[in-house]
């Protein structure tokens, strides 16, 4: 523990000397969470940090992620620890295959996950996330809808609404390797769990599910309920917070396989050769910014 009490001294310093904010998605190691100003989801801890003073934003995350606080922050300078962490969903569309998708469909408005990259989001009509989807769909004005890049959001948003959801066919690997034969046995294994899903995982998992949230839902969800054990369905680094909030109650893993490489890409030794090197440092066209910063306000306002 030495070494990393070093590391966190070091980095704290650094922190007040660049005027940085550090943000921490739910999924980081547990050691990158306890350093964080802010641990949340993606777009939650971007509108946090828009709304500081900071002039440095450093993001424990993954790129798109990265990309939104530059959205919503163009004036501030926007690092990530590792430019290799990516977002395998996110890689499954670009903004050409997007246009050739809006031109199969013409017409149609385009609701963009926030799990999509600032290119994907500036080709948009609208933004949403996993706690808003239905919302923003519904809010359309318009009986169908494309979806990218989720197809097992999309079918969870489609199950919800009487618009016709149009789904691009990428996925989160994370989430599609918790398979409900495990959840099952987990289930049988502890059979007075709430099982809480997150809407990226496949359909056969979502069916077994007591509730259905997004991550900070996950969390207010497992705080407000009176149960004592859950099975998460989700990537496991949420497990880090939930037991430092709900110390009295019992998390359980639903497979071994719920592990996000990327998210875990980020140590503490590269956040604090971040602040000491100010890399890497995220860019993007005005006009990228521009348009995505659009379909972000269009969710916000709804």
């Amino acid at each position: 523990m030495s070494d990393n009490s070093s590391i966190v001294d070091r980095i704290m310093a650094l922190k007040a000397e660049r005027g940085a904010v550090i943000l921490a998605h739910n999924y980081q190691l547990g050691e990158v969470q306890d350093i964080a100003d802010f641990a949340g989801d993606s777009l939650e801890l971007s509108r946090k940090a828009a709304e500081t003073d900071a002039e440095v934003i450093l993001f424990c995350g993954v790129h798109f992620m990265a990309e939104t606080a530059k959205i919503l922050s163009p004036e501030k300078t926007v690092l990530i620890p590792d430019l290799h962490a990516g977002c395998p969903m996110a890689d499954m569309i670009n903004a050409e295959q997007l246009r050739e998708f809006k031109e199969q469909h013409p017409g149609l408005p385009v609701v963009a996950y926030v799990n999509t990259s600032a290119e994907v989001k500036a080709e948009s009509t609208i933004c949403c996330t996993s706690a808003n989807a239905v919302r923003v769909v519904e809010a359309m004005d318009a009986d169908a809808v494309l979806f990218v890049p989720d197809k097992s959001l999309g079918a969870y948003v489609a199950s919800k609404t009487s618009k016709k959801v149009i789904t691009w066919s990428g996925f989160c690997p994370t989430h599609h390797r918790i398979l409900a034969q495990d959840v099952i046995r987990t289930k049988r294994e502890h059979p007075e769990a709430l099982v809480v899903a997150h809407p990226e995982c496949a359909a056969d998992v979502l069916a077994l599910a007591d509730a259905i949230e997004s991550t900070s839902g996950m969390i207010r969800y497992v705080a407000a309920s009176p149960a004592k054990e859950f099975i998460m369905c989700t990537e496991r680094g949420i497990l880090h917070r939930l037991k430092k909030d709900n110390p009295d109650k019992v998390f359980y893993n639903p497979g071994p396989l719920n592990i996000c490489p990327n998210m875990k890409k980020i140590t503490l030794e590269k956040v604090l050769w971040s602040l000491e090197d100010m890399k890497y440092e995220i860019t993007l066209p005005q006009d990228v910014i521009e348009k995505a910063r659009a379909a972000i306000e269009g969710m916000i306002a709804i």
